[in-house]
């Protein structure tokens, strides 16, 4: 059996993690090792077994799409911290990549 190599800086800078020469050490093998280990999948027979993405089946219930009565545009922001010409007023976010 073997595994894959995935190498722990190449996934860390997906992640945008910053690792040291230590920890890059430390991770390597356990990296490794859960590597080897999801291999052994690969083992099982899954002749005849039909792909799916969860243990039971799961399906959608939708409902009709109708117009309904709820709360009022001021209803809606009457407990609102920050609130102006009827909208939620929330502080401006800007991430910079």
């Amino acid at each position: 059996m073997n595994a894959p190599h995935l190498d722990v800086r190449y996934v860390a800078d997906l992640v945008r993690l910053r690792l040291t020469e230590e920890e890059i050490a430390e991770f390597q093998p356990q990296l490794d090792h859960v590597l080897s280990y999801i291999e052994q999948l690969n083992e099982v027979n899954t002749d005849g077994i039909e792909p799916t993405a969860h243990a039971s089946a799961v399906y959608n219930v939708f409902r009709p799409d109708a117009a309904r009565d709820y709360f009022t545009q001021e209803q809606a922001v009457a407990n609102a911290p920050h609130s102006g010409s009827g909208l939620f007023l929330v502080p401006k976010v800007v991430v910079e990549g």
